[in-house]
């Protein structure tokens, strides 16, 4: 297994949310690949205190993770702003026990699953007909509809032809106004404050897949006029490296680029953090899929941050 060029990954996801790997799945792929610290981010959902082992038993996750080496940081990425794309905030760190987490996640859950029946039924409408039972088994792995995201309808919609691959799935559909419908999403700053309720640190995952121009409480604005009211607002960090080549990102320069300019933007005023945004999209068969550890921080530039250092010395205290 070749080994990751970064040792410190921030953002990945299991079959929790849209990512094909389990937890126990995913702490040992960050293994192999030679991972010191894993945050696992699935979308809208709380992180799991336990993980289940080949055998049937249970672990608390954190302490399996220590046991082999890895810093395993629980974490949960919130989709923010109903007419704004790819507004995602990261919070990590948080106490998961925190009460308006669990209310959040349950009002995120039932504003999913209202949007995606309404998105089947246009989609068949449209000459694109996907049940929900379908969707609900799809690869195999039968879930309820209060954990259904949005990329698994864009993973069928490939399985059956009607786009090449789900990022092209994901465009079919975004572009279009009468298949993209949008469910109810929480305020970009009112996630930032929830997650600092819980003692948690905000961080603005994957900048440059928000458009360029966006509208945003009624002003028209670009997409880093809107950054900057969130940093207002009390953001403390944003991705810098990410695998924009892979993703849906409408700016075509190389990553590196992007990368640069958003470091030099935030220099100085927010915590830099990076992540591959892994999902094991291989075990579908796509094409060069993202990495764990493709795109993330050095452990020394991990260790540079106070707030990064201290979740680490939290979780490998006594190893």
């Amino acid at each position: 297994m070749t080994k990751a060029p970064y040792s410190c990954d921030l953002h990945s996801h299991t079959v929790r949310s849209d990512g094909e790997d389990t937890p126990f799945e995913l702490i040992e792929h960050a293994i192999e690949r030679g991972l010191k610290v894993l945050a696992l981010t699935d979308h809208d959902v709380l992180p799991p205190a336990e993980i289940e082992l080949p055998d049937g038993s249970t672990q608390d996750i954190c302490q399996y993770a220590r046991s082999r080496g890895l810093c395993f940081l629980r974490g949960i990425e919130f989709s923010c702003e109903t007419t704004i794309q790819d507004v995602h905030i990261v919070g990590l760190g948080c106490d998961w026990e925190h009460p308006a987490l669990a209310r959040e996640a349950e009002n995120v859950s039932l504003s999913k699953a209202r949007s995606y029946i309404e998105t089947l039924e246009r989609l068949t409408k449209r000459g694109y007909p996907i049940r929900l039972e379908e969707v609900l088994s799809f690869g195999g792995q039968q879930i309820d509809i209060t954990r259904l995201q949005k990329k698994r309808i864009f993973n069928i919609m490939a399985a059956k032809g009607y786009a090449a691959n789900w990022s092209e799935a994901k465009l079919l559909v975004r572009d279009d106004p009468y298949l993209n419908v949008e469910r109810e999403k929480p305020g970009a700053l009112y996630i930032i404050e929830l997650i600092h309720q819980a003692g948690g640190i905000a961080i603005l995952a994957h900048p440059y897949l928000i458009d360029e121009a966006v509208e945003w409480s009624g002003e028209a604005m670009d997409r880093w006029a809107f950054i900057e009211r969130m940093i207002a607002g009390g953001l403390d960090g944003i991705e810098t490296r990410y695998t924009y080549n892979k993703t849906t990102c409408k700016d075509r320069r190389p990553p590196r680029e992007i990368w640069r300019e958003v470091q030099e933007r935030v220099a100085g005023r927010l915590i830099l953090s990076a992540g591959s945004d892994y999902h094991a999209d291989a075990k579908k068969g796509t094409r060069d899929p993202r990495e764990l550890g493709e795109c993330g921080l050095t452990l020394d530039e991990y260790l540079s941050v106070p707030v990064f250092s201290r979740l680490y010395d939290q979780n490998m205290e006594g190893f």
